[in-house]
């Protein structure tokens, strides 16, 4: 390349984000758990609401999102005008970081934190700061601690990934409370519907100025195909936001299939409580293998061997099987596995896998 042309500072300390592995040269039935998607799909009236929307495909879709952000309104109990819709909440944060962070300033977030955040913050120059974790928790004191004068925004995943622990709503308080008057709190709630009863950080949002979450279609609803996601924040910042985003960002099918996606409550319900239930079970199958993990909070288990030569082992095993997980040794995690919540066949089928090889050994 000509000496002359240069990317931005910052681009070519980014390492490339790798997703799950979806394929096993020379197996069938393969089983993919590496990318925490829903085993059960969107929902019928999803579907239809997509095929309903190939008969406009030569239109431009609404630039103002308006029928997915009442529906959203609608199902969370939250105000329609401060949602901010984006191709899934990665392209939120994402843009987040470019309207509030650049060089000179930081960008916080935690050991285990998404590996997204890193690269976020050197695409628009700014300086990553990695808080320490406490026992693959969120530490409330140490984020504070890792805070500047220079810090602009503070990602944090709850639940989180790939741990799926996550902190009470006491806890993310006093950090919003604790941080510098310059500093933007962002809670990324990839995995909160699949908490009973949670509302990621929603009454926040609407008693501080100092804080943004987001939210996805791409677990719960199945929809990590169509790139739909969702953020609540400030007037100020929504604002903000929408002066920088494409103008048509999100296709007409997506829109619809969002919007029947969040409609359809039942259909998430029935998610939740499958998740939960297999999720549960698995942990458990694991456990007696002595295959420890945290409590999960999130459509996956964080399963821990006893080094990192044992979690390499087992992961050759069950891809031997044909069954995909995910490596984390990128996140700080060499010792583990992220092993996705299938349906019961899934999770069998894991749990046997396991045993075969705890067995071997």
């Amino acid at each position: 390349m000509a000496d002359g042309i240069q990317p931005q500072p910052g681009i070519l300390d980014i390492a490339l984000y790798k997703g799950g592995d979806a394929h096993l040269d020379g197996v069938s039935n393969v089983l993919k758990l590496s990318s925490n998607e829903n085993p059960l799909g969107p929902s019928d009236a999803v579907k239809e609401a997509i095929v309903r929307a190939t008969h406009d495909l030569h239109r431009y879709p609404p630039t103002d999102h308006a029928k997915l952000r009442a529906a959203i309104a609608e199902v969370w109990h939250v105000d329609a005008e401060r949602i901010f819709c984006g191709v899934g909440s990665g392209d939120v944060l994402k843009l987040l970081a470019e309207a509030y962070a650049g060089p000179g300033d930081e960008v916080v977030f935690t050991e285990h934190g998404f590996s997204m955040y890193p690269i976020y913050a050197h695409a628009c120059g700014a300086t990553p700061v990695v808080a320490p974790e406490n026992e693959r928790v969120v530490d409330v004191d140490a984020v504070l601690a890792a805070c500047t004068d220079k810090t602009k925004l503070v990602f944090i995943a709850n639940p989180a990934n790939p741990t799926g622990t996550m902190i009470g709503s006491a806890e993310v308080a006093r950090l919003a409370e604790g941080l510098p008057p310059q500093a933007l709190l962002v809670l990324d709630g990839a995995y909160a519907e699949f908490v009973d009863g949670f509302d990621a950080g929603k009454a926040l949002v609407e008693s501080r100025e100092n804080v943004f979450m987001s939210r996805t279609f791409s677990k719960i609803y199945g929809l990590g195909g169509m790139r739909v996601g969702w953020g609540y924040g400030p007037q100020a910042i929504i604002d903000v936001l929408n002066r920088i985003r494409g103008p048509f960002n999100l296709s007409s099918a997506a829109l619809a299939a969002a919007e029947a996606a969040v409609r359809d409550t039942a259909h998430t319900e029935k998610c939740r409580i499958e998740n939960a239930k297999w999720r549960d079970w698995l942990a458990n199958a694991l456990a007696e293998l002595g295959v420890p993990s945290d409590t999960s909070t999130a459509n996956f288990i964080l399963a821990r061997f006893a080094d990192e030569a044992e979690a390499s082992a087992c992961d050759a095993h069950l891809r031997a099987n044909g069954i995909i997980v995910r490596r984390v040794a990128g996140y700080g995690l060499p010792h583990c596995l992220r092993i996705t919540i299938g349906d019961e066949s899934a999770c069998r089928r894991v749990a046997h896998a396991v045993a075969q090889f705890k067995g071997a050994k």
